[in-house]
């Protein structure tokens, strides 16, 4: 028998099939997202539901075409970002995902929405959150008129695979969308009225790795985020590891039994009993894309083909291996979780030292030096060092280079997790264990 988890990532989808015996990915798929719709607006992001359900149905299809003996579907997706759907389970929206900035926009007396919780309810959010885009668009008039309630892109994958009218939200997933009370486990559904917003437009959510129906008489399990399927995908002995994951953001993520909040740090809830300390950097990957493209703007301007750079920015650190000359970069170029506004910064150039080498290992560096800063909250917040280093993620997985500083940075040798797609792997272990074709003992929680 056999298990399939769907990852809906914001550029890529992805799947794994899982060997239910020996726990074992035998299959993997990846397939472009939908993309972004283009608006005119350019602190919107927003992605096409119809495109992604569609392209995740045809590769669904081919899996199940392929294995007769699929025995259970689980997912993750994106966090944070939501759809809106209506009475019948249908959405009404795009997808607003989690890069979306009309949270930090000064829209109402000089202020935006995250900054009135801020300063209203003591409530530290971010731009992206599904709650934080609800109160934007309900005070703009911008929420579908038949609009009946909002879930993750996940969410609404199970609903349209099982049928059902109205989505039921794992904790994991709920949290993302922010003002969610992560001790009791549940939408501060006063605070959510004291904004505005109405309560009863919140969606069911659920503490267990519930099953929400069935898709061609196969099991579907709810929905999880991403964070904590990589988590689970990634991890064997949850108790005693760092994970450090690295794609278009990253994160450095440990797991607690007990409840504890950490400035700087999100408490993620896991399981009902268990924790994720979450340090999550904007740029992540995206900072070593930036620097790509930047590189291949200039090779066009000169004459190259307009082709990707990276593997020329290879060749350039090996070039200058060993070289103690790095310059200093802080890759916070698209803020910090808690400064929207905050910038990177470059410093350590010297006439010796300039050279394109230098300026790419430094990037690298920022990108360890802001994970490894995240942890060190953690491990003070904790008082407990852990010893274990796993990394995740195509920016890290791709890169040797980077995954060399990473041990340096954390003192302790990297291990790299063993499936490329951990996330997708992570769900697929969730819908065994919901479907009781998995023991809790073989998660590593």
């Amino acid at each position: 028998m056999k298990s399939i988890g769907i990852d809906i990532g914001t550029t890529t989808i992805s799947f794994a099939v899982t060997d239910n015996d020996t726990l074992a990915v035998i299959q993997k798929y990846t397939i472009a997202s939908a993309g972004f719709i283009h608006t005119e607006n350019p602190w919107e992001r927003i992605q096409d539901t119809d495109v992604i359900l569609s392209r995740i149905r045809h590769v669904l299809n081919d899996i199940l075409d392929t294995y007769s003996d699929i025995s259970a579907i689980g997912i993750t997706s994106q966090m944070h970002g939501i759809v809106y759907t209506d009475r019948s389970g249908r959405a009404v929206s795009p997808l607003y995902t989690w890069q979306d900035g009309r949270g930090s926009l000064p829209e109402f007396g000089g202020r935006s929405i995250c900054r009135i919780l801020s300063d209203d309810t003591g409530i530290k959010t971010a731009s992206g959150y599904g709650l934080v885009t609800h109160l934007f668009n309900v005070r703009k008039g911008l929420v579908p008129t038949d609009a009946s309630t909002f879930c993750t892109i996940g969410d609404y994958l199970g609903m349209v695979l099982t049928g059902r009218k109205s989505p039921l939200v794992h904790i994991s997933q709920a949290a993302g969308m922010g003002l969610f009370d992560i001790e009791k486990l549940q939408f501060m559904y006063e605070k959510v009225s004291d904004t505005g917003a109405d309560p009863m437009f919140l969606p069911e959510v659920t503490k267990a790795f519930s099953l929400l129906g069935t898709f061609k008489n196969i099991p579907v399990c709810v929905s999880i985020g991403d964070n904590q399927a990589s988590f689970l995908g990634c991890v064997s002995d949850g108790a005693d590891t760092v994970l450090v994951n690295a794609g278009t953001g990253s994160q450095v993520s440990v797991m607690t039994r007990q409840y504890i909040e950490i400035p700087e740090i999100e408490t993620r809830p896991l399981t009902d009993s268990a924790y994720l300390l979450v340090g999550a950097a904007i740029c992540g990957g995206s900072a070593y894309a930036s620097l790509e493209s930047f590189f291949r703007i200039y090779a066009a301007a000169a004459g190259a083909p307009d082709v990707p750079q990276y593997e020329i920015m290879k060749k350039l650190l090996e070039m200058q291996a060993g070289k103690d000359d790095a310059w200093q970069i802080r890759t916070t170029f698209a803020g910090t979780r808690s400064n929207p506004e905050a910038s990177g910064s470059i410093t350590g150039i010297r006439t010796d030292n300039f050279h394109p080498a230098a300026m790419i290992r430094g990037v690298l560096y920022g990108m360890a030096d802001e994970l490894f800063e995240l942890y060190k909250l953690i491990e003070t917040g904790t008082g407990s060092r852990k010893t274990k280093l796993i990394a995740s993620g195509n920016a890290v997985r791709k890169n040797s280079i980077f995954q060399q500083i990473l041990a340096e940075r954390f003192h302790m040798p990297l291990t790299i997790g063993q499936n490329e797609e951990e996330a997708a792997y992570g769900a697929s272990l969730c819908a065994l264990y919901s479907s009781g074709q998995l023991s809790k003992n073989q998660l590593p929680v």
